[in-house]
């Protein structure tokens, strides 16, 4: 753990203080077994995957006010009556599914399955494929609330389908979670920031020469920027993404994959004034940036680089059909309509301070994107006619 934890932040609860310590055992063991080093991608899928261990994989509250930090369909209905909208044109050809990819507490997909039963567009299948056991759990009960007509077109996958399907395959927030790589800029290439142990027993952040991949990844990204980075720069670089948006790709045979999450295009993200990266720890909705902090217990993300996203979907074939902000997404599919709608004045109030957290820059509106990859959808998308931000991939 760090040598001080910010006080700021909720104590550990004695069972928290337990976890926190096997997993941090866990950490101690594998720098022992690698030579008093790990990559900072293996740290992660220590924290973070580890079975019984790993914030994903343990049964701790990660949504909501009890959990860490809130998602936009955990925040509010009017996210997911929204993207029925963009979804429910995806549906039409009969046989049609949606894919779900960490399907949180299950909310979106009992409010998708409503609103599409609404604008008569049910897929006959809607899957979720759910890393964590204890997210399963909390989606099979409240998917179990449905009416039959619904909740039986509900299936948990433990892969990505053996065969490919027609419809929509989504992922909120979903990319932000993959293990990324941390480097340092040098005059000759990088340094990959890594893990190890202080002379104080505390976790630190150490200095290697980079990996090979590493050393490709960055070196693709100095390509792309057309300019090398400043001496000392550090930042994230997440490999796994292009490899992941090509897995989804395979298993879409036709439809939309669509994919909301913070981050930017690579010319933003990676611009010389944002020097230390965006790497951000969630705790009790407290964000910081110490990823040493509560092994186990907190969150631990980093910015997407679209501009990967966009360059791995023409790999796979799909095309680039869509790229906005969250905002112009969910005024295109029409949030002011589902708020007019609204007549009880508490509940329109409460809407509408919903509403703001979607929409507004200093909110979600503009920090969190929506990017659509379609594969023989000859249509345009309605959640993308307002805003078209393609040019900045």
């Amino acid at each position: 753990m760090s040598a001080s934890p910010d006080k700021s932040l909720p104590p550990l609860t004695p069972a928290q203080s337990e976890h926190a310590g096997r997993v941090m055992a866990r950490v101690r063991a594998a720098l022992a077994a690698s030579g008093g080093w790990l990559s900072f991608s293996d740290y992660l899928r220590i924290v973070l995957y580890e079975p019984g261990l790993g914030y994903y994989s343990a049964g701790a509250e990660k949504l909501g006010p009890a959990g860490d930090f809130i998602t936009a369909p955990e925040l509010s209905a009017l996210f997911a009556h929204c993207l029925a909208r963009q979804c429910a044109a995806l549906l039409k050809p009969p046989g049609a599914a949606v894919l779900e990819l960490g399907a949180g507490s299950g909310r979106l997909a009992a409010e998708l399955l409503c609103e599409l039963s609404q604008l008569g567009a049910l897929p006959e299948h809607y899957y979720i494929l759910e890393v964590s056991a204890s997210l399963r759990a909390q989606q099979e009960a409240r998917i179990a609330g449905l009416p039959a007509v619904l909740a039986q077109r509900v299936e948990w996958l433990e892969a990505l389908p053996a065969s490919p399907i027609s419809g929509v395959v989504l992922a909120n927030e979903v990319a932000d979670a993959l293990p990324f790589e941390r480097f340092v800029s040098t005059a000759d290439g990088c340094l990959a920031r890594g893990v190890a142990l202080g002379d104080n027993g505390a976790l630190q952040s150490v200095d290697r020469p980079a990996s090979e991949p590493l050393q490709r990844a960055y070196a693709h990204l100095i390509a792309q920027l057309g300019s090398a980075l400043p001496a000392g720069y550090s930042s994230e670089i997440c490999a796994l993404l292009g490899p992941w948006v090509g897995s989804l790709a395979a298993v879409l045979a036709r439809g939309a994959l669509l994919l909301f999450d913070y981050g930017l295009g690579a010319s933003e993200l990676y611009h010389p004034q944002r020097d230390a990266g965006s790497l951000r720890c969630h705790y009790r909705h407290r964000a910081h940036d110490d990823p040493f902090l509560y092994p186990g217990l907190q969150d631990i993300t980093a910015w997407v680089d679209f501009s990967r996203v966009a360059e791995a979907a023409d790999h796979a074939g799909l095309e680039v059909a869509g790229y906005c902000t969250q905002a112009a997404f969910l005024l295109a599919t029409g949030i002011e309509s589902e708020l007019a709608a609204i007549t009880e004045p508490r509940a329109h109030a409460r809407a509408v301070s919903q509403a703001r957290q979607l929409l507004l820059p200093g909110e979600m509106g503009e920090i969190f994107k929506a990017i659509a990859l379609t594969r023989h959808w000859p249509g345009p998308l309605e959640g993308f006619r307002l805003q078209d931000l393609r040019r900045l991939l």
